[in-house]
């Protein structure tokens, strides 16, 4: 078998933050909520090891998403490699390794959205918004997201926006919910 520049070569390792640093320290990096919740959802596990998803999740809920100082700070807290991490940080797609917006919208993709009408609806978006997938738009408020499942089949397309399930779109639909999301905006910096 021919190695081709596309393959992975398996020698290379994966650059990662070394967590045992003796500058850098958990404790005066997440705060004490953060803490505090981390350690209730180590608790209720079999392992430190196994709370990474549910830690990510308290600091991305805290700080909106997940940089690297925040990722070697949770690793070094829950006492796993940044690099093991990362691999759960990067696989969960409710995981932000970047900034995202205020209003993180993630577009069903599946096939049932597919057939239902997810092009228009995706054209809608990227009309009024201005942005594309994986981008954030000028004023920090909307980051655009795909999503291979959002489990509304029967009720497509669909999408979710900060935890809130859309169903049953149109493009007329989508803008108002656009539009609904910008005015709280407004009232809620008054």
């Amino acid at each position: 078998m021919q190695n081709n520049n596309n393959d992975i070569n398996l020698a290379q390792q994966i650059p990662s933050i070394t967590i045992e640093d003796e500058e850098f320290d958990y404790r005066s990096y997440l705060n004490a909520a953060e803490l505090s919740a981390i350690e209730h959802e180590v608790a209720i596990l079999e392992t430190r090891e196994a709370a990474g998803i549910e830690a990510l999740k308290v600091v991305q809920q805290h700080r909106g998403w997940i940089s690297d100082d925040s990722l070697v700070a949770i690793a070094q807290c829950l006492g796993i490699s940044s690099a093991q991490l990362e691999g759960v940080a990067t696989f969960y797609n409710l995981i932000y390794r970047q900034k995202v917006g205020h209003y993180v919208i993630h577009l069903c993709d599946s096939i049932s959205c597919h057939l239902t009408g997810y092009d228009e609806i995706l054209i809608a978006i990227k009309h009024h918004l201005g942005i594309e997938y994986g981008q954030t738009t000028a004023d920090g408020q909307f980051t655009l997201l795909s999503n291979p499942c959002l489990g509304s089949c029967d009720k497509s397309p669909a999408m979710m926006i900060n935890g809130i399930h859309y169903q049953n779109l149109t493009e007329q639909s989508v803008v108002a919910i656009l539009n609904g999301l910008n005015l709280n905006l407004g009232e809620s910096h008054d």
